[in-house]
């Protein structure tokens, strides 16, 4: 089974916190603070303007992007948990 976003929307999987500390203490899950940034695994056909033409995204699957604290809306699909947003909600992308 695959996810497909619609239009401009992207499917992001969040990139995990450290659960240790520099000095090595153990962190709770509650404790830890979630990550912005994640890897883009899939994304939409494209924008459609009002009159009628369509603009393709700018990102594609594989990308690390940096987003919004309260970007997208948390979906739970294949034991995993995804972010669903916009193009337009991501701030940055992370090339290494």
């Amino acid at each position: 089974m695959a996810i497909t976003p619609l239009f401009d929307r992207i499917v992001v999987k969040r990139i995990e916190g450290e659960s240790t500390t520099a000095g090595g203490i153990f962190l709770p899950e509650a404790a830890q603070e979630k990550r912005q940034e994640g890897l883009v695994v899939a994304a939409g056909t494209g924008r459609v303007l009002d009159d009628g033409t369509m603009v393709p995204l700018e990102l594609k699957g594989g990308e690390k992007v940096l987003f919004g604290k309260y970007a997208g809306s948390e979906v739970k699909f294949g034991g995993e948990t995804l972010l669903i947003m916009r193009e337009d909600e991501v701030l940055a992308v992370i090339s290494e």
